[in-house]
């Protein structure tokens, strides 16, 4: 017989609090982010990101070995802090979000586009040589 408390289980309490389908308010203040569509092709990944209410100038996209990193600042305008608000929703600050995108990627020529609040990035892929083995002999 399994524990449960008001018919949840007490051990999976905070996975509710914490998951952005049961409470979006708990989960974007313990890590502000933007949702991402991640797609392939047999000669590239596409990374969609809705980052809305961001300039271009505030994007950041990096590749560290086969790490690619979105970076972003969200700022809040001065005249919106002296406002008394009743309810806050968007989050500002950075936010930021890093894909393990493999080895076969030409990070070279990675595109990136900014319009109407949505990041596309554009990961070419290559093809990798295979890794060729030797025997070493044993004297």
């Amino acid at each position: 017989m399994a524990l449960t408390l008001y018919g949840r289980d007490p051990l999976k309490m905070f996975e509710d609090v914490f998951n952005d389908k049961v409470s979006p308010f708990f989960s974007s203040m313990v890590a502000p982010s933007f949702k991402v569509d991640i797609s392939e092709d047999d000669s590239a990944i596409f990374i969609e990101a809705d980052i809305p209410g961001v300039q271009k100038e505030d994007i950041k996209v990096s590749m560290e070995d086969d790490l690619l990193t979105i970076s972003a600042e969200r700022t809040q305008k001065e005249e919106e802090k002296k406002k008394g608000y009743h309810r806050v929703e968007r989050s500002w600050g950075s936010l930021s979000r890093s894909f393990t995108v493999g080895e076969n990627i030409d990070a070279e020529k990675i595109e990136a586009a900014y319009d109407n609040g949505v990041l596309k990035i554009k990961v070419p892929k290559i093809e990798l040589k295979p890794k060729t083995g030797k025997e070493i002999t044993v004297s």
